[in-house]
């Protein structure tokens, strides 16, 4: 069986910030040979004639930006919140969907964290840890259309860390990125053997994928804005973050550490991938993400 089109998915809300994002789209799919399909989200009480003229008016933006990127990009309306309908609809890559494609990526454009957001959470999380693939989320467009030159990739104790892996070496084979694994010491025995061995299983990997990489220690500290000080100061093209793990009510009060880096203020494009129910065969390791 042919393996089917891979879709890369940008939430559209008519912002200058999705356009960023689609401009980022364009960029990974030159790279990535994947279509585009802009996303817009609408109340599900809509008016039929309403809806009606939100699939005209986004059509034409889809229409208008694919002869300007030179690529295929479609247009699709969901019904519903931001919160849910965006993870919905790209979580239906394992069942019949609308394109015959496969979804394996979503880039959404983000104003960081203001006013209220910062007492009760980034958003850009709330859709995130709804989806079973891997978000970019951006804030500014991209510097240029070349290749993802530098990647910071935070290496700590949970296991989660094992499965941003794959998109490591998804990158690493598509753009030529080297990894700039970043580790930080610990007075806890435990804890310096759990990341001792996340870090041995990424540069397993890397090194059977040939992805150039580089490890950099970090004294103890605030591990979150230890690695924005380290990307700001590469002038990193990209962060590489797992989520928390069955994120609560309480982590989007107190600021999970992966809204903070979401919401950075150098504006760093960020790369989060989703910790799945159960740690998946290491197999999938040996071809990047697409495999």
């Amino acid at each position: 069986m042919a393996e089917k089109q891979k879709l890369i998915v940008v939430p559209w809300d008519f912002t200058h910030v999705a356009e960023h994002a689609l401009a980022h789209a364009a960029k990974i799919s030159r790279m990535v040979k994947s279509d585009i399909c802009l996303l817009h989200i609408v109340d599900a009480a809509i008016k039929p004639q309403a809806e009606g003229e939100k699939k005209v008016l986004l059509q034409k933006v889809a229409d208008d930006n694919a002869r300007k990127y030179g690529m295929v990009i479609e247009a699709a309306i969901a019904k519903g919140t931001i919160f849910t309908a965006i993870g919905d609809f790209v979580n239906q890559k394992d069942v019949e969907d609308p394109f015959k494609k496969d979804i394996h990526l979503v880039v959404m454009g983000t104003h960081g964290m203001k006013g209220m957001q910062k007492l009760t959470g980034s958003w850009a999380l709330k859709v995130i840890v709804k989806s079973s693939v891997p978000f970019i989320v951006v804030q500014d467009p991209p510097v240029d259309q070349e290749r993802y030159h530098n990647i910071v990739f935070p290496v700590d104790f949970r296991s989660e860390n094992k499965e941003k892996t794959k998109m490591a070496i998804f990158m690493g084979k598509y753009f030529d990125s080297k990894m700039h694994i970043l580790v930080t010491a610990s007075t806890d025995p435990s804890l310096v053997k759990k990341t001792k061995v996340n870090l041995n299983f990424a540069i397993k990997y890397l090194i059977q994928n040939n992805i150039e990489y580089q490890i950099h220690e970090v004294p103890r500290g605030n591990f979150a804005q230890q690695t924005l000080d380290f990307a700001q100061k590469i002038n990193a093209d990209l962060i590489l973050i797992v989520t928390t793990k069955n994120i609560t009510f309480a982590d989007y009060m107190v600021g999970a550490s992966e809204q903070y880096i979401i919401a950075n203020s150098s504006k760093i494009p960020v790369c989060c991938v989703n910790p799945k129910a159960s740690f998946a065969n290491t197999a999938q390791f040996m071809g990047g993400w697409g495999s």
